[in-house]
């Protein structure tokens, strides 16, 4: 019981910090980079669906992307979409067949608004993994027929993997606040 306990934990864990290396990816560095537009939702015919799903997104130069749509109707929507993202201020150009985002070179003040998102998003990651640190301890807690030792040792493997997993993070903001500084 413990270890389904520790497993699930861990589990868990794992993939918090993935969710916060793909969040991390969406912060817009120097570089166009298609993981930036994947999350963007387009109105297409009256529900939201990721860019991703819409369109092929590549980038033929540093500070561009071409987005091909794969039903040429859903363009405008596309256009709208990515014009109304939120920390791009990219400019947006459509020539009937693709749309071509370009995006404008970051100032110093931009990149340091762009560290404190990141940090942002790291400190809710690391919330996350608290979280699920406590929902493990109290199941911990709540098991009867188990000693207190063998609890004892579970929590302090729950601490090591809580650990492990907050620096995970950490090492991702680490990264990522180095690409978004580099000039």
């Amino acid at each position: 019981m413990i270890s389904d306990v520790l497993a699930d934990t861990k589990d868990k864990m794992a993939k918090a910090v993935e969710v916060a290396k793909d969040d991390f990816a969406t912060v817009r560095t120097g570089r166009a980079n298609p993981l930036m537009f994947q999350k963007i939702l387009v109105d297409y015919y009256g529900s939201p669906t990721p860019l991703g799903q819409l369109a092929s997104l590549n980038n033929p130069e540093a500070r561009t992307l071409i987005v091909t749509p794969f039903d040429k109707s859903a363009l405008k929507e596309i256009e709208k979409a990515i014009v109304a993202a939120p920390n791009l201020g990219a400019n947006v150009g459509n020539d009937g067949e693709i749309v071509r985002v370009t995006l404008p070179e970051l100032t110093q003040d931009r990149r340091k608004e762009f560290v404190k998102i990141v940090r942002d998003k790291a400190e809710r990651a690391k919330v996350a993994i608290r979280n699920i640190r406590r929902k493990a301890k109290d199941d911990l807690d709540a098991l009867k027929e188990v000693g207190e030792d063998e609890i004892a040792r579970a929590e302090k493997d729950l601490e090591a993997t809580t650990k492990t997993h907050v620096d995970a993070i950490d090492d991702a903001l680490k990264r990522k606040e180095a690409e978004l500084l580099e000039v």
